[in-house]
């Protein structure tokens, strides 16, 4: 009984750990999937250059309004829509690769971010932003969360069988013409908006986590894509209690607990996994036989 005390005290008895639990379910949810295509995409550098991309938009927001859910969603979400389209027309108009022209937007806009806020806000604020306060979330942006899961899920379906065709042969998109550009983008809005919707919970530095490390984690035990979805969401999901509770019985930052608790779950995997982990490479490898060494010369 202490030991499931222990575990499910603290939802039960606080509402604020409900409350943060909910909003990484979500979370979990919707940006679980999409970390699995991101990396099969080769574009997970990409999700961390939007992760901070984001933060300019959310700036200016809170500077004009203060902290305002709606002006810093509003905000974020415009941002990241704005450095995609910059960052394409780059790659297409110069010799410039995306993911290069991602880093560059990556690093003006944390900067402009950080500007904006040390205008009007204090170092508190600043922190706030940077790292959320998923221990702090109050019922607008539990609904935005579940809205964004809930949106995410069924335009990801729509697209899913042509970015899954895509991930294996990069042409595809440009033979698809218009359908296979509509498709890009409906996958990079779905990705700013769960970063916009991760950055009111767990900050913008520690957003791009749940894009990345469950989805990472995943493709070290099941070899199918769906199955890496699901895998992915189960660890995004584990990493959000087990950091949530350490977060609570050792009094740690909520978003680093979360995302260093995604980290260890990688690093086991990478070693354990049954898909070409570290222990799974060791049994493929032949190793050579003591008569090779010990043979008598002819």
């Amino acid at each position: 009984m202490t030991m499931i005390s222990e575990l499910w005290g603290p939802f039960v008895d606080y509402g604020f750990m409900r409350r943060a639990l909910a909003g990484c379910v979500s979370l979990s949810i919707g940006a679980a999937p999409l970390g699995t295509i991101l990396l099969l995409r080769r574009m997970s550098l990409v999700g961390d250059a939007m992760s901070h991309a984001i933060l300019p938009g959310a700036a200016l927001g809170y500077l004009l309004f203060g902290l305002s859910l709606p002006a810093m969603t509003a905000g974020g979400l415009l941002a990241g829509v704005l450095v995609a389209l910059l960052a394409a027309v780059v790659a297409r108009h110069t010799t410039l690769r995306e993911d290069a022209s991602f880093a560059a937007f990556y690093l003006i806009s944390l900067a402009l971010g950080v500007l904006l806020i040390s205008l009007r806000g204090s170092n508190v604020d600043l922190l706030h932003v940077l790292f959320g306060s998923v221990l702090a979330l109050d019922d607008p942006t539990l609904v935005l969360g579940a809205i964004i899961s809930t949106v995410t899920v069924f335009a990801f379906a729509l697209v899913y069988r042509i970015l899954l065709v895509e991930c294996f042969d990069p042409g595809f998109l440009r033979m698809m013409g218009a359908q296979g550009g509509l498709a890009h983008a409906v996958f990079m809005l779905l990705l700013v908006l769960n970063l916009v919707g991760g950055f009111h919970s767990l900050g913008t530095l520690m957003a791009v986590s749940f894009l990345v490390l469950p989805a990472a984690s995943s493709r070290f035990w099941v070899r199918s894509v769906l199955g890496q979805m699901i895998v992915a969401v189960g660890f995004a999901l584990a990493g959000s209690f087990t950091g949530l509770l350490l977060s609570f019985h050792l009094g740690v930052g909520a978003s680093a607990a979360i995302t260093l608790s995604l980290g260890v779950m990688y690093a086991l995997s990478l070693l354990l996994g049954a898909q070409g982990s570290w222990r799974a490479q060791a049994r493929r490898t032949p190793r050579p036989s003591v008569s090779v060494f010990w043979s008598k010369p002819s």
